[in-house]
């Protein structure tokens, strides 16, 4: 699988605001917990000029190094890419949810809402052209990833076992091993993801 690394981006044109977002949250979590930058690497399993490049804002992490940060902090991606003042009642616009992920074959990821309270919940808008696949590491111990498929047929690889989801049908599955998902079709396959993570930061050298 090539993933594409430059994928933070959303079709309002507003990268740079995202990427601003990124750095300026990163600065500000690492800095509240008293974290070198070694320290941060250390835990996220993210290299430390990359995370160096990201609190400067001269990068646009990858879906992969935005799931390792946050796990690390505790928070979910959403509280990364938060670029508006937090309201009691929040509509979110579809077409400015960010794409974090571009397959090769014409599907994305987009991150349509995230909550930080009392357990992390992320939910996602996933599309893969044929022959895409998408490739994730383990996420913290108890994370829960429940995928409904709207049209197409969805493959997903959990912890080395094969399961094909059809329309209308919906997977859910503990996610603290790494996993896949594939279109292995001939259309695009549509689906809405829901990630439930329980609260806390995550140290992946203890793992």
């Amino acid at each position: 699988m090539t993933v594409k690394g430059s994928v933070l981006t959303d079709i309002t044109g507003s990268v740079e605001a995202l990427t601003a977002a990124v750095a300026g949250h990163v600065r500000s979590h690492r800095s509240a917990r008293g974290w070198s930058l070694d320290e941060l690497a250390g835990r996220s399993g993210v290299s430390k000029g990359m995370v160096v490049a990201i609190e400067a804002g001269r990068t646009n992490p990858s879906v992969g190094t935005l799931c390792r940060l946050a796990d690390a902090f505790g928070v979910n991606i959403a509280d990364l890419l938060e670029v508006a003042e937090t309201r009691r009642v929040a509509i979110s616009a579809a077409d400015t949810a960010p794409v974090l992920w571009r397959g090769d074959h014409g599907g994305q990821a987009q991150l349509l809402r995230g909550l930080n309270e009392p357990d992390l919940i992320e939910l996602w808008r996933w599309e893969l052209g044929p022959g895409d696949r998408h490739g994730s590491p383990n996420h913290p111990p108890g994370t829960r990833e429940m995928l409904h498929v709207l049209s197409g047929t969805l493959t997903a690889i959990i912890d080395g076992a094969a399961y094909e989801v059809g329309p209308d049908d919906t997977i859910d599955f503990i996610a603290d091993a790494p996993h896949e998902y594939r279109n292995d079709g001939g259309e695009i396959t549509r689906v809405m993801m829901i990630v439930v993570t329980p609260a806390g930061e995550w140290d992946r050298r203890r793992h």
